[in-house]
């Protein structure tokens, strides 16, 4: 008993030293916390992108001569399908790219040409309504005369350059961090079939059997839960992009296919993704014609609420087994969060924690049910 009240006591003293150094040299923790992550931020980044390809490979590999035993096909296949699925996501974004930027593009030199046009017009409104006054414009040349325009010139001009060798510095980091993750993920993506046979060696090894039953029953739900979330989203994103361009081409709007594909492509962000989009594609218009732009605002409120509630419900909500209310809940929190990343990610998370809390639920039940008959006279 003595022995293991001075354990206890040694263990105690010892979890408090640690916590003691912890909080102590913090700071040096910190960074070397941060290093690490650095460092495994293009490893981490590898997987995530593996996985939404892998379901692309799959697909290409179960189709792609599905019939032939050949020891040359079998060994090929792996590869053919993953060059296909890159090829197919490739274009897919090529696609998005070059039916966006060029009007994006035409959008901002129009928006550029109209400004003067617009101050011009604010101006005269301005002075028909008597805010902009001979002494208010003779106040603000004074304070325009008295402003020390070298200094504010120097300034400003420093912090352009310190914010042009950010953004150069971070897009360079962020180019090369992402080409490193994409290496990786092709690496594993050949090498997944092995990779998966050492992990779950791994797991036999060191887990034991009841563990390893609830991780991979875990593990299973997840994978069901993720792959549906993201192809009924991609479905329901092509849907919504097809009937964006129709209603759009049917009422006479400008850049039905530009719009079209930047519904598409927005609405892969679970419920907010199409909202915005709306916000956009009436901005654009706006430029052109304001009574266009009133049109389209009405149609794409009729199409959000037909998204909402028939397609959206029925592709997604159906696919991951997820009521409408806990999928706006996980959008919710999860955008909180994490931003546009713990929107996209909250939904199938929700679908996985509501999906084991849900079987555990019946499975009690089932067993107290089996129970009551069992003790039934």
């Amino acid at each position: 008993m003595e022995h293991a009240s001075a354990k206890t006591i040694a263990a105690v003293a010892l979890a408090a030293f640690a916590v003691y150094l912890g909080v102590y040299y913090w700071p040096t923790i910190e960074r070397f916390i941060g290093l690490i992550a650095s460092s495994l931020e293009p490893i981490v980044l590898g997987f995530v992108l593996a996985y939404p390809l892998n379901i692309l490979m799959s697909f290409f590999e179960r189709h792609l001569l599905p019939g032939s035993a050949h020891p040359a096909v079998q060994r090929l296949r792996p590869l053919a399908s993953l060059i296909i699925a890159v090829a197919a996501l490739a274009g897919i974004v090529a696609a998005v790219v070059v039916l966006v930027v060029p009007q994006l593009i035409d959008c901002i030199r129009l928006l550029v040409s109209e400004v003067p046009v617009a101050l011009s017009a604010l101006g005269a409104w301005l002075e028909e309504a008597g805010i902009l006054t001979p002494e208010t414009l003779d106040a603000a040349a004074d304070s325009l005369a008295a402003f020390d325009w070298k200094a504010g010139m120097g300034d400003a001009a420093q912090l352009v350059m310190n914010g042009v060798v950010g953004a150069v510095s971070g897009i360079a980091s962020g180019v090369a961090t992402f080409v490193l993750a994409f290496v990786f993920a092709l690496f594993v993506l050949l090498g997944k079939h092995k990779l998966s046979g050492q992990f779950n060696l791994v797991l036999e090894r060191y887990l034991p059997a009841r563990a390893l039953g609830r991780v991979r029953y875990v593990a299973g739900i997840a994978d069901d839960c993720f792959h549906r979330f993201l192809v009924g989203q991609c479905t329901e994103a092509a849907i919504l992009g097809v009937l964006c361009a129709l209603g759009m081409v049917l009422l006479g709007l400008p850049h039905p296919m530009m719009i079209g594909a930047l519904t598409a492509f927005m609405a892969l962000v679970p419920i907010v993704g199409a909202l915005l989009s709306g916000v956009i594609g009436a901005f654009l218009i706006l430029m052109e014609s304001p009574l266009q732009a009133l049109v389209f605002l009405v149609f794409i409120i009729v199409l959000q609420q037909l998204e909402g509630d028939l397609i959206y419900p029925h592709v997604v909500g159906s696919s991951i087994q997820l009521p409408g209310i806990w999928v706006l809940a996980a959008v919710t929190v999860g955008g909180g969060a994490f931003g546009i990343a713990g929107m996209f990610v909250g939904v199938p998370l929700a679908a996985v924690v509501y999906r084991l809390i849900r079987n555990d639920v019946y499975a009690r039940r089932s067993h107290a049910a089996g129970e009551g008959e069992a003790g039934r006279p």
